[in-house]
């Protein structure tokens, strides 16, 4: 019998079990993380370590070192998430790995990883989606969470209006035109001179400023809950280098500011226009937040306005998993599982994986 073959019997065995416990590695960037989550729902382990350090010095992810340094940490966070689960890798009923979007060479350090750990210990290996992950953060954060919702995905690769019509059904309402949300605050950080990462970066220095001090264009775009950011980060460039250029002293706190509030309030925009026609056409909706950027302080205050304004729920991601983490590709993992989405062994990184078409 194959190795798939295995796998199937013993993922629809796990259907009728009580407590499923799996093994999810994410490497798809800067993080090393793996975590053991049961049922989908709840944490028993997650560690993260960070390549932040490695790549300050660069203002940026260099790939060649992120790839060396997850070689270098796979095997250090997946002991480690066994031993702080109490549990050995017999114990796991099935292992997860992010296949995509991501680096391409980090993601097959973590694809080989858990490759030869699911064959060496004939467990059933399930390949999850990066983003799919973030939305599943709220299922960890909200355990009574369930689909439909809606869902603002908020990441340095994607910026997206989406319907969560079930697990791992999604429907594209809106999404940016070119930068997305988290791309754009770190090129605006960059042109303040902010180290990496520059997103946190600005977030925390923009609760020093005036969000008005800049009055920053809002972009016309064809999609009715589409967005664009780029013209909004040109005109901030062209602002910061007309003020040196003239010899002004640059008021980096309302500059932050005033950015961070134009990107979060083109979000706000948009996300308000989808519940508002959802309201008119008798859905009730939920709101939650998903990726990176979910944990931006601003974005946080104006959708909670809104949802509270509107009577619509708002689900939010705990601070610690809106950025990369194993535990919420372990969540996804469990539906997946559930589906019987699994992968052989020929299974390959996809770097630019499609969310939703």
């Amino acid at each position: 019998m194959s190795y798939l073959e295995t796998a199937r019997k013993q993922a629809e065995a796990l259907k009728t079990k009580d407590k499923v416990r799996i093994l999810a590695l994410e490497t798809s960037c800067d993080e090393t993380a793996a975590a053991i989550i049961e049922n989908g729902r709840v944490i028993l382990s997650n560690i993260i370590f960070s390549q932040i350090d490695l790549h300050e010095l660069y203002g940026g992810v260099v790939p060649e070192i992120a790839s060396r340094a997850h070689m270098e940490a796979c095997d250090r966070v997946i002991d480690e998430a066994l031993a702080k689960a109490g549990m050995t890798l017999q114990d796991v009923d099935a292992l997860a790995v992010t296949y995509g979007p991501g680096l391409v060479g980090a993601l097959l350090t973590g694809v080989s990883c858990m490759k030869g750990l699911a064959f060496a210990a004939g467990k059933p290996l399930i390949p999850v989606h990066h983003i799919e992950g973030h939305v599943s953060a709220n299922f960890l954060t909200y355990p009574d969470l369930e689909p439909p919702f809606l869902c603002l995905v908020v990441s340095g690769g994607h910026s997206h209006l989406v319907r969560v019509a079930d697990y791992g059904e999604y429907h594209l309402m809106g999404q940016t035109g070119d930068d997305a949300a988290g791309e754009a605050f770190d090129k605006a950080a960059r042109v303040l001179g902010l180290p990496y990462p520059g997103g946190p970066r600005i977030d925390k220095l923009a609760e020093e400023g005036d969000p008005h001090f800049l009055k920053l264009p809002t972009p016309k775009v064809e999609g009715r809950y589409d967005c664009s950011f780029s013209g909004v980060k040109t005109a901030f460039l062209n602002a910061v280098h007309g003020m040196e250029q003239r010899g002004e002293p640059l008021p980096k706190a309302d500059l932050a500011a005033s950015f961070r509030f134009a990107v979060c309030d083109q979000l706000r925009e948009k996300t308000e226009l989808l519940l508002r026609d959802e309201l008119e056409a008798g859905r009730k909706p939920a709101l939650a937040l998903a990726g990176g950027v979910s944990a931006n302080r601003e974005l946080r205050r104006q959708m909670t306005a809104l949802c509270e304004k509107l009577g619509v729920p708002l689900y939010l991601p705990r601070i610690d998993l809106c950025t990369d983490n194993g535990a919420m590709i372990g969540s996804a993992a469990y539906y997946q599982l559930r589906r019987g989405a699994l992968a052989d062994l020929s299974l390959n990184a996809v770097p630019a994986l499609p969310f939703v078409s």
